[in-house]
């Protein structure tokens, strides 16, 4: 027991007298940064090495940037080559094929047989390309004194006045071919211009230069309508500017009906562009031929549609008319344009008269130029389309000539 107590007092002997542990040294405030002084570097730990995952990782990141990269890379070529310009004239809207028949019902019964009774086709394609150079007597045609337009008589209705003399039948057939859509396309229409007379050329009114081109046809002895838009069955089929609808009210159609017939002088009449949806209707087509009735002018029913109005309206508020027999172009080729041709002595022969309608296109006005020439040898006499007016209404042209 002594022992312990003697070994405890050792003990704390020792603790009393061993030295204190040092303080912790407090980090010395920093020295103040002087100016351009470069700071000290910090040590840098070195990165632990790179195990299989990081080293996978970085594989697959670097794969997906290559794709990317590839993707963005493939498309420049095309995209950095220019486009090749847009054509002057843009593709029209595909010609109908002939034999689309819309089923018409309510026919109206003509006072004359016509040769193509169902709807047609209300849109030609263009002629891609220049126009051929124009036909030889073109030349001549401009060298032709300005001829003015005849006087007014009066009492005497617009129609006969400024209607061409026709060439005496004695008793042969009368063919009256009438070209549509003249004046958009300039050359194409002085090449239907350089035909022989007489012919009977419809200027569409939103045509340029229109007066220029009404005066040389009048010069080169063609008779002159104006060809009025009016709308179609198809929603697809443009009938252009101031069109005539069915959802016009009257005074907004004869608005538009009087701005086409202020674009030119010296016309007999009109026909319609298009218009199976607007000649269908009684209804809208009666204000338009009221006016024509006021004017003194006649109306060419172009029977885009067999259910058409316009000769029964014409009829019954005495307005001179005639429609048309065959549509000559349908089909833009030669073989079936020559066949259409056929068509009108045909009905020529069979009927005393025919109305045909074709197109300033390049096989139309090809074929029409050597046909022409052949009529009077197979005795066939081709006149302007008011003397078969003056056939088909003969109480409108009572006491005219020709």
């Amino acid at each position: 027991m002594d022992q312990k107590l003697e070994d405890f007092v050792a003990l704390l002997q020792r603790a009393a007298v061993a030295p204190p542990s040092p303080p912790r040294a407090r980090p010395a405030p920093a020295a103040p940064r002087r100016r351009g002084a470069v700071p000290p570097r910090l040590p840098v730990r070195p990165l632990p090495a790179a195990g299989p995952r990081l080293l996978v990782n970085l594989g697959l990141g670097a794969a997906a940037v290559a794709v990317i990269l590839l993707a963005l890379w493939l498309p420049l070529p095309r995209m950095l080559t220019p486009r090749p310009a847009a054509p002057e004239v843009a593709a029209a809207p595909p010609q109908p094929s002939p034999q689309r028949v819309e089923v018409v019902t309510g026919k109206i019964a003509l006072p004359f047989p016509v040769a193509e009774p169902d709807e047609q086709g209300e849109m030609t394609v263009p002629d891609p390309g220049e126009a051929p150079a124009p036909a030889p007597h073109a030349t001549r045609l401009a060298a032709l004194p300005p001829r003015p337009l005849p006087p007014a008589r009066p009492g005497e209705p617009a129609w006969l006045r400024f209607a061409v003399p026709a060439p005496l039948a004695q008793g042969r057939p009368r063919i009256a071919i009438v070209i549509d859509d003249v004046g958009l396309d300039r050359k194409r229409s002085e090449r239907a211009i350089a035909l022989p007379a007489p012919l009977t050329l419809s200027f569409l009114p939103y045509a340029n230069d229109l007066p220029r081109l009404a005066e040389e046809a009048h010069r080169a002895g063609h008779e002159l309508l104006v060809h009025v838009p009016m709308e179609p069955m198809s929603r697809a089929e443009d009938m252009g500017p101031n069109g005539l609808a069915v959802n016009l009210g009257a005074e907004e159609v004869l608005r538009r009906l009087r701005w086409d017939l202020a674009r030119f002088d010296g016309y007999v009449g009109i026909n319609n562009h298009m218009g199976s949806r607007f000649t269908s209707d009684a209804a809208s087509m009666t204000p338009v031929m009221e006016e024509l009735k006021a004017r003194g002018l006649l109306f060419l029913d172009s029977r885009t549609i067999g259910s058409s109005t316009g000769v029964e309206l014409a009829r019954k508020l005495g307005v001179p008319h005639a429609a048309r027999d065959v549509f000559l172009d349908n089909e833009i080729n030669a073989a079936e344009i020559a066949a259409r041709l056929a068509e009108v002595e045909q009905v020529a022969r069979r009927h005393g008269s025919a109305v045909a309608i074709g197109h300033p296109h390049d096989a139309t006005i090809d074929q029409l130029a050597a046909w022409l020439a052949s009529l009077p040898g197979k005795g066939f006499v081709p006149v302007p389309l008011s003397a078969i007016v003056k056939e088909r209404s003969p109480e409108q042209g009572r006491g005219a000539t020709g």
